[in-house]
């Protein structure tokens, strides 16, 4: 089946006001920056974002937060963004820090109809307060919740137009466990190419996971903070 849309604005169709999205990366690296950038545009307000972390404050998922499109941020690492900061600690945006290794399991869980499981992590913290408690092998755990969304929408480095998807690098992180947990998963790509062009052996997404896809442009390929060690 071809998946393929004209563009990214075809891709994001039918992303309203107060809905759930899941949006793939690590980081910087494999985030869906057309998307990202085309939902600035059509000023979209009340999202619920759940990604690893919540970009920076000129890109990303920043550009967003900038633009006061965003109510609520699930998510891990949020250090690299002063204005995500002046909004939680102003009360603006709700936020709540999971784990990034919860984060993960509990997307991955998701989308494999799993609805809830027991984890070490978080215990005897914040993370635990008001949740079961049970005891494995001498250790405590508590119940966490899978995670779901209304879309999500992915980067990935190759696909092809049934919507297969190879991803690289760390860029695996989050990508693969979002597209999976999605109602609609939106898959945006550096190369588009047609059925039997990916080794089966590598794809990281099969394209049953996936509804929509479109080939990307001009991304920029950021990092984060740039270091570089004195000659």
């Amino acid at each position: 089946m071809n998946k393929v849309v004209a563009n990214v604005s075809d891709a994001i169709r039918g992303i309203e006001d107060n809905m759930t999205l899941m949006l793939g990366g690590f980081g910087l690296c494999g985030i869906p920056e057309n998307c990202i950038a085309e939902m600035v545009k059509t000023e979209v307000t009340g999202l619920t974002c759940i990604s690893n972390n919540a970009g920076v404050d000129d890109f990303g998922l920043g550009l967003l937060l900038q633009n006061h499109q965003i109510k609520k941020m699930i998510a891990s690492y949020v250090g690299e963004n002063e204005e995500f900061e002046r909004q939680m600690l102003s009360g603006e945006l709700e936020v709540d820090l999971i784990p990034q290794g919860s984060l993960a399991e509990r997307c991955r869980a998701g989308g494999a109809g799993i609805p809830t499981f027991f984890t070490p992590a978080g215990y005897g913290t914040e993370v635990g307060e008001g949740k079961e408690v049970r005891e494995y092998n001498g250790k405590p755990h508590i119940l966490e919740s899978a995670l779901l969304a209304d879309f999500a929408i992915v980067k990935a480095w190759k696909g092809d137009t049934e919507g297969n998807l190879i991803y690289k690098g760390t860029a695996q992180n989050f990508n693969h466990v979002m597209a999976m947990a999605g109602s609609i998963t939106i898959a945006e790509v550096e190369e588009l190419v047609q059925p039997g062009e990916l080794d089966p052996n590598f794809i990281h997404t099969p394209g049953i996971f996936v509804q929509r896809i479109f080939q990307g442009e001009n991304y920029e390929k950021r990092i984060e903070q740039r270091t570089v060690r004195e000659r």
